[in-house]
């Protein structure tokens, strides 16, 4: 009996070593596919059809298969190919700047795009017209302006 429970436990542990690799949640191919790029076509490898991007999805699916995380098998690919081969910049550094910049961009738009709407309706009210700095027409003109307006009377 206990020889038995001796060899259960035994077992129990053997398989317990490959189980606990896959213990994190598992990645996917199509995952990684669309996290990085082809270093030949600088597409995504889900829109290549280069040899180098088969290369890099036989890579993908072997360590998948031995249980890496998904940043476990994008650090690899760094370390052979450097960063571009990631399609979104890193979030630390001076790429940080890649994700800051359109938000401060789009900001910055924004609040001048408010301030000229708020300029524009404070403006005050149109003047009146200024009256003609002359005195007019003389007394001539204006005798026979009014007799060709009576004839059309």
């Amino acid at each position: 009996m206990i020889l038995r429970f001796l060899a259960v436990m035994a077992a129990a542990l053997a398989l317990a070593g490959p189980a606990a690799a896959c213990a994190h949640p598992r990645t996917s191919l199509s995952y990684l596919q669309g996290q990085v790029m082809c270093p030949t076509c600088h597409t995504t490898l889900d829109m290549s059809d280069s040899q180098a991007a088969q290369q890099i999805d036989v890579f993908i699916s072997k360590k998948i298969d031995a249980c890496w995380s998904a940043r476990r098998i994008k650090s690899a690919l760094v370390a052979n190919y450097g960063q571009e081969i990631l399609a979104a910049p890193s979030h630390k550094g001076f790429d940080l700047l890649a994700w800051w910049l359109p938000v401060a961009g789009v900001l910055g738009g924004a609040l001048v795009l408010a301030f000229g709407v708020w300029r524009w309706s404070r403006r005050s009210e149109p003047e009146e017209p200024a009256e003609p700095a002359g005195p007019g027409l003389d007394e001539e003109t204006e005798r026979r302006l009014d007799d060709l307006l009576a004839r059309f009377d």
